[in-house]
């Protein structure tokens, strides 16, 4: 279970704070089981700050505050806040990055169970969509559905989403496709055959919408296995 460590302090240096951490970064590298940091600062009290620090669990936050490294760092962080700092220790029990909701209805709902309805609901009007195998610039709703009824018309396929991230407006995922060849695709006859490809996709999302996407994947691998080269 992720385990957040919120540290909460007063401090007039803090860009003396800045450089503590800074090395500390450097000094504990391999060594740290932090993942995530972030550090907020009070707009009301320009003094007061919030450091938010992720862990993959308590075990593995408690090997991290053993560390002789954060030992030192926090004795040195003491004697430039204001007072001690105060501790609070959570267990997350639910954690939505709501970018990452939405593009994961895309492979799901849209993608794989074909529920193309809600297409205008998930892709904005103004959508890009760049694809390794397609030159042209599909756009809006009405582009991503000819897409998306191409690769439905010609397989019957599935996503298996291996690894995913999100940061600021972009959500990238690293996926493997397989799909069984059923239909008519770029020119091929149906082959029955069972193909596997992987692939990445980032998309920029906007106003709890997709706005931009960019398609890799080894479209030569799939045509090969397809029996076209």
């Amino acid at each position: 279970m992720t385990f957040v460590q919120i540290i909460d302090y007063k401090t007039s240096r803090q860009d003396d704070l800045d450089k503590l951490l800074d090395r500390y970064v450097s000094q504990s590298q391999g060594k740290r089981t932090v993942t995530h940091s972030i550090v907020g600062q009070d707009r009301e009290n320009p003094n007061h700050y919030v450091d938010v620090v992720e862990f993959p669990s308590y075990e593995e936050a408690m090997k991290n505050s053993h560390l002789p490294e954060t030992d030192k760092m926090f004795q040195e962080m003491v004697a430039l806040c204001d007072g001690m700092p105060s501790f609070t220790n959570l267990d997350v029990v639910r954690d939505e990055h709501l970018n990452t909701m939405v593009v994961n209805r895309m492979y799901d709902e849209i993608a794989v169970k074909g529920e193309l309805s809600l297409i205008p609901e998930i892709f904005a009007e103004d959508y890009r969509d760049h694809d390794i195998s397609n030159p042209e610039v599909r756009i809006g709703p009405a582009g991503i559905r000819e897409g998306m009824e191409m690769w439905r018309g010609a397989f019957d396929f599935s996503f298996t989403k291996e690894a995913q991230t999100a940061q600021d407006d972009y959500v990238t995922t690293l996926w493997t496709w397989t799909g069984k060849h059923k239909g008519e695709f770029m020119g091929i006859a149906p082959t029955g055959k069972t193909c596997t490809i992987t692939g990445t996709t980032v998309f920029r999302c906007q106003d709890g919408m997709l706005k931009e996407g960019w398609w890799h994947y080894d479209a030569m691998g799939l045509m090969r296995q397809l029996g076209a080269m």
